[in-house]
């Protein structure tokens, strides 16, 4: 079992270079404006009947996915390698990587999910999800919470701040979601915040179909004893 084991970690780390990256955020806008439209404030309006903020106000996902026969000694090298090989930017973080307890937690991040270009300021929003992997034989739990928004924002660096010759100064904030469009119907950044929602709506779907294709059908699709 053990060499087992090791054959199946070399063969992934092979694909670390073709698995890197998840999806870009351009790629991500394409696919969230094929599913839910291309009106952020009306995909909003219309997806926040489904979904309910956690007890610490978060958006939080869960999905249990069955991998058959597998042990969970050979689900954790799996994604093991799935974790390092799609979060190895210098902005994620693998926090937990832990074989006993089976359990492997990243704080992934997304830059510039949504950006506004106001009259006064700009704003440009970045999500950190954290993506927890609770593993068992022959099962996975796959967790999947954002807690806020990280706004980066440039007072004075809107279309008036510029023409009127504004020195920009840039502050940072963390924007709660129950304090956020659709949450909060009167939002003053209800089309960031929309598209913010969305975005992060949209790449809930993609880490659970990524991680459900990795222990489903593999990283490269040929992971086996045959070789």
């Amino acid at each position: 079992m053990r060499n087992r084991l090791i054959i199946l970690a070399s063969i992934i780390m092979m694909a670390v270079a073709a698995n890197a990256q998840l999806i870009r955020t351009d790629d991500l806008e394409k696919y969230a404006k094929e599913r839910y439209g291309e009106k952020w404030t009306e995909a909003a309006e219309n997806l926040v009947s489904t979904l309910t903020l956690d007890k610490n106000n978060s958006l939080t996902y869960i999905q249990v996915i069955d991998c058959k026969n597998q042990t969970k000694d050979q689900l954790y090298v799996l994604l093991n390698y799935w974790a390092t090989a799609s979060f190895n930017d210098a902005k994620s973080v693998i926090q937990l990587n832990d074989k006993e307890l089976g359990c492997i937690i990243v704080q992934a991040y997304l830059s510039n999910v949504a950006s506004h270009v106001g009259g006064i300021n700009t704003y440009e929003i970045s999500v950190k999800p954290i993506i927890k992997i609770d593993i068992k034989d022959g099962k996975i739990r796959v967790t999947y919470t954002v807690q806020n928004y990280d706004a980066f924002i440039v007072s004075g660096g809107g279309i008036m701040g510029a023409m009127g010759g504004t020195v920009p100064v840039t502050v940072e904030e963390k924007w709660a979601l129950d304090g956020c469009f659709p949450f909060v119907p009167k939002d003053k950044h209800k089309k960031t915040s929309a598209k913010a929602l969305i975005m992060t709506h949209a790449f809930s779907n993609v880490i659970m179909d990524k991680i459900e294709e990795a222990v489903k059908n593999g990283l490269v699709g040929n992971e086996n004893d045959n070789w």
